[in-house]
């Protein structure tokens, strides 16, 4: 997960600042700072009680993937390191129902794998579709426990 906020931070965000500033020594030493705050950062996300590790997720989340709309990553995105963190400690970041599709990314399973959860009662449907948020990072949650 390192690697990828790491990355992430390098191309979203030093790399276009890097161009803005014609290629500035600074740069250098910021990207010093970013890569050793990186696993500061991802150990809060990880292990951190759950404010923090909330907290640190919410501001990598809204710096990382700003924009005008919700946060809408593709699916792919939640099979990540950091997809997978932020499924476990906060499900979907801004959203309170999220799609079969998307449920089913955030668990690893397939579509119909989450109708058949929904269907059994074993993850709560969102009386305006989909299932809840909460539901898919408590499953993880669950999951999380079986397997330790």
């Amino acid at each position: 997960m390192v690697e990828q906020l790491t990355r992430l931070i390098d191309v979203r965000l030093l790399d276009p600042l890097e161009i803005l500033v014609d290629g500035h020594d600074a740069i250098g030493s910021l990207r010093a700072v970013v890569h050793e705050n990186a696993r500061t950062l991802a150990t809060t996300m990880v292990g951190g009680d759950d404010r923090a590790a909330y907290g640190a997720i919410i501001r990598a989340i809204s710096t990382l993937y700003p924009g005008d709309g919700p946060f809408d990553p593709p699916l792919d995105w939640w099979r990540s390191p950091l997809g997978q963190v932020v499924a476990r400690r906060v499900g979907h970041p801004t959203a309170e129902a999220v799609s079969y599709a998307v449920a089913g990314a955030m668990l690893g399973i397939t579509r119909q794998g989450v109708h058949d959860l929904a269907s059994r009662g074993k993850l709560a449907r969102h009386p305006e579709g989909g299932v809840r948020s909460a539901a898919v990072r408590d499953r993880l949650l669950q999951e999380g426990t079986r397997r330790a």
